[in-house]
C-alpha cells in the first residue's frame, strides 16, 4: 500500500517539473448544490492533465540502465503526452502505444513531444500485450498509466496541494479510470484528514471500480466506450484496488448525457475547456449524485483538458439543443409571395435569430399549393420556442418542433 510519506517524498522530487495548479472557488457550482465548491485545475498542467505528476515521478525513479534503454507505455492520450514530454526533457527514449480511436489532438501532441507512437486496439487495455512484447524485444521499461506505486505517489501530490489550498475541506470528488489518481489522493487525505470524504466518479459506460468493489476484486469489462476517453479503462489496477476498497468512501456513476452537460457547464460558466474524463467530478454535483450540506466544502478535480475541438463543437450544439437555445421548426405555409417573410419576421419580432433556413415543395406530406420551411433558430430556451410555435400557429401555419 502507498503511504503518506511516499507522496510527500514524491512532491519534493517533482516540485520543479510540474505546476502547482490553482483551486479557485466556483460560484456557478454553488448555485446547484449546498455548501462551498472549489475546482482543482489539473488541466492546466504542461501537457494538459494530472498525468504530468505520476509520469515525471516514475521517470525520476528509474535507474541508469532503464533510462538508457528507454520506456514504453500504453495510453489513451494523457499519460502518453505526459510521459513523452518529460521523457524528452530528461533525454529518455519513449514509445507510446495508443488506441486507434484516440483523440487526434492527443496523438499529435504525443508525436510532437518526440515519442514513437504505435496505434492499435480500441482501449488502453488492448495495447498492453504490445507493450509487453516491445519491452521483451527492445529492452524497454514499461511505465504503467496508473498501476504503479511511483505513478500513484506522483498523482497523490494533488491531494497535498488541495489540503493546503482548502484547509476546511470536507469532500473531494475525483475522476476514476484505472484508480491511480484516486488512490494517491485518498492516501494523503485519509492520513492527514481522515474525516474528509473521498468520492470517486466513473463513466457509467466504464464502471470498472464499481463492479470491482462489488465483486471484491478487480474485474475485466468487455466494453468501455465513453465520451470520457481519459477514464475509459477495462480493468482497474491491482495496486489501486485495495486503496479504493479501504480509503474511498463511495464511487458514483455518470452517464454520457450528464458528461456532455458538465463539459458545457464548465465552458459556459467557468470558461474552462475540460475533457469528458475531467468533467465527471462536476457532473456528479450537477446531477445530485453526492449529498451536500451547507457546511460542506468540496473540491472537484478537473483532471484533464485535452479534448478535440470538433468534439467541443458537438458538445456545445448538443447542450444548446437540450436547453432549448437551439431549435428546429418545420413550418407549412401557403405557397404565395410574402409567407416566407411572414414567418421569418415573426421569429425576429419574438427576439429569436434564424441560423439556417430551407425552403422545399417536393415532399409527399406537403400538398400542392403549400410549401415547407425548415428553420434552425437561436432562442432563449424552451419557453421561448413554445411562444414562437404558438404565434406561428395563430397565423394559421402548421408547425412542428423537430428533435
Amino acid at each position: 500500500m502507498l503511504r503518506n510519506s511516499d507522496v510527500v517524498a514524491a512532491r519534493e522530487r517533482i516540485r520543479s517539473g510540474v505546476a502547482r495548479t490553482t483551486c479557485p472557488q466556483s460560484f456557478a457550482l454553488e448555485a446547484h448544490a449546498a455548501g462551498r465548491f472549489h475546482l482543482k485545475t489539473e488541466f492546466r498542467q504542461r501537457t494538459g492533465s494530472f498525468k504530468d505528476r505520476g509520469s515525471l515521478h516514475k521517470l525520476l525513479r528509474l535507474g541508469p540502465a532503464a533510462r538508457e534503454g528507454g520506456v514504453v507505455a500504453a495510453s489513451a492520450g494523457n499519460h502518453a503526452q505526459a510521459l513523452a514530454y518529460h521523457a524528452s526533457r530528461l533525454k529518455i527514449a519513449c514509445t507510446i502505444v495508443m488506441p486507434v480511436h484516440a483523440p487526434l489532438i492527443k496523438v499529435a501532441h504525443t508525436r510532437g513531444y518526440g515519442a514513437r507512437v504505435i496505434q492499435t486496439g480500441e482501449t488502453l487495455s488492448d495495447g498492453m500485450a504490445l507493450v509487453e512484447r516491445l519491452a521483451r524485444q527492445e529492452g524497454l521499461t514499461p511505465v504503467h498509466a496508473f498501476d504503479d506505486l511511483d505513478v500513484m505517489a506522483g498523482q497523490g501530490t494533488i491531494g497535498l496541494e488541495i489540503l493546503e489550498q482548502v484547509p476546511d475541506l470536507t469532500t473531494v470528488i475525483v475522476p476514476v479510470g484505472g484508480g491511480g489518481m484516486v488512490s494517491g489522493i485518498a492516501t494523503v487525505v485519509k492520513a492527514q484528514r481522515p474525516n474528509v470524504r473521498v468520492i470517486g466518479v466513473e463513466a457509467a459506460a466504464s464502471p470498472g471500480a464499481r463492479e470491482s468493489l462489488a465483486a471484491g476484486k478487480p474485474v475485466h469489462l468487455e466494453n468501455s466506450d465513453t465520451l470520457a476517453d481519459g477514464i475509459a479503462v477495462k480493468r482497474i489496477g491491482d495496486l489501486a484496488f485495495p486503496h479504493l476498497a479501504t480509503l474511498v468512501d463511495d464511487v458514483v456513476l455518470i452517464d454520457e448525457e450528464q458528461i456532455t452537460r458538465a463539459i458545457f457547464f464548465l465552458l459556459e460558466s467557468e470558461r474552462f475547456v475540460v475533457e469528458g474524463g475531467g468533467a465527471v467530478s462536476v457532473a456528479a454535483v450537477l446531477e445530485g449524485k453526492v449529498e451536500f450540506g451547507p457546511a460542506d466544502v468540496t473540491v472537484c478535480i478537473l483532471s484533464g483538458g485535452n479534448i478535440d475541438m470538433n468534439l467541443v463543437s458537438r458538445v456545445i450544439d448538443r447542450a444548446l439543443w437540450a436547453d432549448g437555445r437551439l431549435a428546429r421548426l418545420a413550418v407549412i405555409v401557403r405557397d404565395r409571395p410574402g409567407y416566407l417573410n411572414e414567418v421569418t419576421a415573426l421569429v425576429a419580432i419574438e427576439g429569436a435569430n434564424v441560423l439556417h433556413i430551407e425552403h422545399t415543395r417536393a415532399f409527399g406530406d406537403i400538398s400542392v399549393g403549400k410549401v415547407g420551411i425548415e428553420l434552425t433558430i437561436e432562442t432563449r430556451g424552451h419557453d421561448h420556442v413554445a411562444t414562437i410555435v404558438a404565434k406561428l400557429r395563430e397565423l394559421g401555419h402548421r408547425v412542428e418542433e423537430l428533435s
